[in-house]
């Protein structure tokens, strides 16, 4: 069924969701202030208890993603969102009673008999705001860090994706009682009345101009945020590296979901004399993967008509604009979308203003590496930085002279799926990072702990002061 003839339910009507939104939050602030330190193998059980859903109702998951896109390609849903999903629940339960372990920190000698630790607390109840372009990795990935951390969970589904959101909370309800996981279904209305509860943390995965209010929000009760947002991400292709290696490699991150990445090459840098073979490159990769685009299920649809009629929007104000537009098929076929790239780009179009969030890639050209590197600096940071070329010197230069919240070597999207690697954003495409033990550290407290027993040496430095023995210890500790 299409996304948009899906029915709202009767518990997903904003009336009801109002006001079952706060008796929720309440439910897991009560059900947290019962157990405020959830043991190992508590948490352990949580996650395989997730880790089983998902492996077992995998089938339900595929069908309703699909559903809401009006067609998804079921590898993409399973090498996108149930792989690394399943793949980051294995490797907390691997390391999560590491992560747990006080650390031990050193006291000065000043302050000594003492000892010093880090504990990591829960931080309590957690909410997770979910976007609708991977509607289950985005929504588990936030949840296995909250979780493994102790908290309380409650997510809010887009609303641009109600099968699935159906879907996940009927399962979710089946194995997660509502004040450890609850899921919250409904429109934009119930996802800001979302953002106002007072979480003790709360991470927001979307677009920046949504990020904004949903920061807006959470400021009125101090609340925490992770913001993972998007941006123009660039790809840039070096002088020397073989356009077949790099066009390939960008073909898969833009084609992959059709380009609804917030990850995905947003646009290409391309050494000036190398843009006709990047063309062809790119052309001979998007047809080796699609060979046709009508009724192919590996081809993924655009999300929904607002969105298409938005990229359609994108191309028409690009073309009106003089940009040369290449589409590497002819006529789409309902909301399957041609691939297209746009050559001779301006700054005036929207299409170089705004993140894509489709099958559209400009190119734009460069003649030296300090080119492409000041296009990119005068700009807002992007989630994500793609470079290609084997030059170990200039690899080391694109790191150190850029900034992005993440950055691939002859390769795009797949640090994304690194287990052991922080990911977010920095300045407009986001603050704050989750995934592996960084998910672990958002979602806790990290509680600095001084530690004296019965001696105690600080009595020497108590008032009056001007005793000899103060004296002393300002010579020796101030200096």
């Amino acid at each position: 069924m299409p996304a948009e003839s899906v029915p709202l339910q009767a518990s997903d009507r904003p009336d009801l969701q109002h006001s079952s939104l706060e008796q929720a939050f309440a439910d897991q602030r009560r059900a947290f202030a019962a157990n405020p330190m959830p043991t190992a193998e508590q948490r352990l059980q949580w996650l395989k208890t997730l880790r089983t859903l998902l492996s077992n109702e995998r089938q339900a998951l595929i069908d309703a993603i699909s559903s809401d896109f009006s067609h998804r390609s079921a590898d993409e849903t399973l090498l996108a969102e149930l792989m690394p999903s399943l793949h980051n629940i294995h490797y907390a339960c691997r390391h999560l009673k590491k992560w747990m372990k006080p650390s031990r920190r050193t006291v000065g000698l000043a302050f000594q008999p003492a000892s010093a630790k880090v504990m990591y607390q829960p931080v309590g109840v957690v909410g997770v705001i979910v976007p609708w372009n991977y509607p289950l990795f985005l929504a588990i990935g936030p949840l296995v860090g909250a979780l493994s951390a102790g908290n309380r969970v409650m997510l809010k589904l887009s609303e641009s994706t109600p099968a699935t959101g159906h879907v996940i909370k009927r399962l979710f309800a089946t194995v997660f009682p509502q004040d450890l996981v609850s899921v919250v279904l409904g429109e934009a209305e119930v996802g800001m009345a979302f953002s106002r509860l007072p979480f003790d943390h709360l991470l927001f995965t979307g677009a920046t101009s949504i990020g904004r209010h949903v920061m807006r929000a959470a400021a009125e009760n101090l609340t925490p945020v992770t913001l993972e947002l998007g941006g123009k991400s660039p790809a840039i292709i070096a002088r020397d590296v073989p356009l077949k290696d790099a066009a390939e490699r960008i073909a898969f991150g833009k084609t992959l979901n059709a380009g609804q990445t917030c990850v995905a090459p947003d646009y290409v840098l391309v050494p000036r004399d190398r843009v006709e073979g990047f063309v062809e490159a790119y052309r001979q990769a998007v047809s080796g993967f699609y060979p046709t685009l009508a009724d192919n299920p590996d081809y993924t649809a655009i999300i929904n008509p607002r969105q298409m009629a938005r990229l359609d929007s994108y191309l028409a104000d690009a073309s009106d604009k003089g940009a040369k537009v290449i589409s590497l098929f002819g006529q789409g076929q309902g909301r399957r979308m041609p691939f297209s790239l746009l050559l001779d780009v301006s700054d005036d179009m929207i299409v170089m203003q705004d993140e894509i969030f489709g099958p559209l890639l400009p190119v734009v050209p460069y003649d030296r590496i300090e080119e492409a590197f000041d296009y990119i600096n005068q700009r807002p940071r992007p989630l994500a930085l793609y470079y290609f070329g084997y030059d170990k010197a200039e690899q080391q230069r694109v790191l150190e002279q850029t900034h992005s919240g993440g950055a691939c070597l002859n390769d795009t999207l797949l640090h994304v799926a690194q287990d052991d690697l922080p990911f977010g954003g920095i300045g407009a495409s986001g603050m704050g990072h989750y995934h592996g033990h960084e998910g672990f550290l958002t979602f806790s407290k990290a509680k600095g702990v001084f530690i004296k027993q019965r001696f105690n040496a600080a009595r020497l430095i108590y008032p009056p002061y001007g005793k000899a023995i103060q004296k002393l210890i300002y010579k020796l500790f101030i200096r």
